[in-house]
C-alpha cells in the first residue's frame, strides 16, 4: 500500500511560483496515477493535475492551465506541482492522491483512493 506525505506549502505574495513535493512509500510507484487537488475554506475540493504512471501523460484545469506543471521522478518516488505565477485564488490545502492503474491519468476524486494529508498554500495579495 502507498502511503504519501506533501511537503513544500507555506505563505507566498502573489506572482511568485512554489514547488509541492509528495514522496511516496512502496516499491510500485509507476503502477500509480498521481494527482493534486486542492480544498478552499468553504469550498468544495477541486481537481489541479494529474499524470499518468509513467508521466507521458498529463491533464490540468482549465484554472491552472499554463501556471503550474505537474512531474514525477519514479526513482525518487515523488511527484511535484511546479506552481508559478500564484494568485490569492489559489489559496487552498493541497493533497496529493495515488490510483493504481497502467492508464491515464483521471481527474475525478472518485478515481483515487490513496490520499496525502495535504500541505496549506497561501498566497497573499
Amino acid at each position: 500500500q502507498v502511503q504519501l506525505v506533501e511537503s513544500g506549502g507555506g505563505l507566498v505574495q502573489a506572482g511568485v511560483s512554489l514547488t509541492l513535493s509528495c514522496a511516496a512509500s512502496g516499491r510500485t510507484f509507476r503502477n500509480y496515477a498521481m494527482a493534486w487537488f486542492r480544498q478552499a475554506p468553504g469550498k468544495e475540493r477541486e481537481f489541479v493535475a494529474a499524470t499518468s504512471g509513467g508521466g507521458s501523460i498529463t491533464y490540468y484545469a482549465d484554472t491552472v492551465k499554463g501556471r503550474f506543471t505537474i512531474s514525477r521522478d519514479n526513482a525518487k518516488n515523488t511527484v511535484y506541482l511546479q506552481m508559478n505565477s500564484l494568485k490569492p485564488e489559489d489559496t487552498a490545502v493541497y493533497c496529493c492522491a495515488a490510483t493504481f492503474t497502467t492508464f491515464g491519468a483521471p481527474s475525478s476524486s472518485n478515481a483515487y483512493s490513496i490520499w496525502g494529508q495535504g500541505t496549506q498554500v497561501t498566497v497573499s495579495s
